[in-house]
């Protein structure tokens, strides 16, 4: 499923091109450099709207997996834990 970013960044980077276009036919060099400050911004939109997309299909794929092997998730969790514990509290002098 596409995020809303993807396509406004597509529509903001073809309009960039447009304008792009039309400015080098007219010599308007402002048009020009309009268009293609929108194709980087619609670049940009359209990339951030790929990734937010592909962070929630891991989300979604983890929470399957929690759901699927609740005890197993745990474990790891407890794990997780037990070394950030480890590594983030120093050690105590005896």
């Amino acid at each position: 499923m596409a995020d809303e970013n993807s396509v406004e960044g597509l529509v903001t980077q073809g309009a960039g091109k447009l304008k792009d276009a039309a400015g080098g036919l007219t010599g308007d060099s402002s048009l020009q450099a309009e268009g293609k400050f929108d194709q980087l911004t619609g670049k940009a939109q359209r990339q951030f709207g790929d990734t937010l997309d592909e962070a929630q299909d891991q989300i979604e794929g983890f929470a399957g997996y929690v759901a699927d092997q609740p005890l197993a998730a745990l474990g790891i969790a407890t794990g997780i834990g037990f070394l950030l514990g480890y590594l983030l509290i120093p050690a105590r002098k005896r």
